[in-house]
């Protein structure tokens, strides 16, 4: 996957707007891999909709998403399914992680499908981020700067094209926003991939090509 384009997408919540001061919402715009980008917005303008709406879990827009010229909306289930394991590595806002399964196991039910990690590079990133020491306790005994950590580990357990992280430091402190831009730099690099990140102030510590206004 090369591009994802939107083609004058609204969401149905917005509907009847003919302008909504979003450079995405109602617009012509093409996202590139290999590029970074940067979804600059104010709580309630729609980012973590548009994440939604590019992993394939609603469709309540209208205009059209499409990946390489292909409406989204016309994608088998087992395309989807293809699109979330090898192409699409999408951190939600919400993390979505199992409170009742420890940081490995939360972790490994990714991996598995995937393959992309050994368990020495899983341990390496958690090393890396400060966690390594909760490897085997609950996610829910975890702070939510911890659970964030977890969660961004998990995120880079598959092959992608293009990273999708959804306010993926909002609590976390300045270095180890350094230190998730430095990583998913490094793997973005290596696969020729995009990074698209949405925040609502604490943005991810990245050069992007280009930040659009939400």
């Amino acid at each position: 996957m090369d591009t994802i384009q939107f083609r004058r997408v609204l969401p149905h919540v917005f509907a009847g707007r003919e302008d909504t001061g979003s450079e995405i919402w109602l617009r012509e715009v093409n996202l590139q891999r290999g590029k970074r980008y940067l979804v600059d917005a104010q709580s309630g303008t729609g980012k973590s909709s548009m994440c939604s709406y590019i992993f394939g879990y609603r469709v309540d827009y209208s205009g059209t998403i499409a990946f390489d010229d292909v409406d989204t909306r016309q994608l088998s289930v087992a395309r989807w399914c293809d699109i979330r394991q090898r192409h699409i590595a999408y951190l939600p806002q919400e993390m979505r992680l199992f409170p009742e399964l420890t940081v490995l196991e939360n972790i490994n039910l990714k991996n598995r499908l995937t393959n992309h990690k050994t368990a020495s590079q899983i341990a390496d990133l958690l090393q890396c981020l400060g966690v390594e020491d909760k490897a085997n306790s609950l996610v829910a005994h975890l702070s939510i700067g911890q659970q964030q950590r977890v969660a961004f580990v998990r995120t880079l357990c598959q092959p992608a094209e293009f990273y999708l992280l959804d306010e993926p430091v909002s609590h976390l402190d300045n270095e180890n926003n350094s230190l998730i831009a430095r990583l998913v730099s490094q793997e973005a690099d290596a696969l020729g991939a995009a990074i698209i990140v949405t925040s609502v102030g604490n943005h991810l510590n990245l050069n992007y090509d280009l930040t659009l206004k939400m």
